[in-house]
């Protein structure tokens, strides 16, 4: 198992300020190839623990055009990751010694593109959900400390059930995705 001490911090409200500055720089780089830059994850729900990564989604009209948004991020100094095993994304990290960000490039209308954006606006909407979602991760961080895919393994059950719910909640409120973050 990969060891890496695992650290999930009460919300700070510099991720905002963070993913503001670094969604200023991808829009110029990127244009119009991003549809849409949004934070997405932890950071990007108000009040929310989270472990201290800027996650940001960047929505494109094709993945198979990896090169007309690859050459961009890298001129950011973002480093492309080839051997990310989810396909339906293309993921991005930040370079070594830089603050921590993880860029997630997805299909515009995708599913994976809409849950990142569902599950974020449920915890936002939702706080008494985004508060059991953090004690939740304050308790496997205490006991996977230094196992992260184990702290991974034990939330995607979690997560899941969590994302049920979301489902319910949009039909009930009849969400879309607003617009976009940045």
């Amino acid at each position: 198992m990969s060891k890496r001490t695992i650290e999930v911090l009460a919300y700070d409200p510099t991720w905002k300020e963070r993913f503001t500055l670094l969604a200023k720089d991808l829009r110029a780089s990127l244009g119009a190839k991003a549809l849409r830059i949004d934070h997405v994850g932890s950071t990007s729900v108000v009040g929310m623990w989270a472990k201290p990564i800027v996650d940001i989604q960047i929505s494109v009209r094709s993945l198979d055009l990896l090169e007309e948004f690859k050459l961009p991020l890298e001129q950011l100094g973002y480093i492309f990751r080839a051997n990310n095993p989810d396909l339906t994304k293309r993921y991005f990290r930040e370079k070594p010694g830089a603050t921590r960000t993880h860029i997630h490039v997805r299909k515009e209308g995708s599913y994976s593109e809409q849950e990142a954006l569902l599950f974020r606006d449920y915890l936002r909407q939702q706080p008494e959900e985004a508060e059991k979602y953090s004690q939740f991760k304050q308790d496997l961080a205490v006991e996977y400390k230094e196992f992260l895919k184990r702290y991974v393994e034990e939330k995607a059950p979690f997560i899941h059930a969590m994302l049920m719910s979301a489902r319910v909640w949009s039909q009930q409120v009849g969400w879309f995705p607003g617009e976009s973050d940045g």
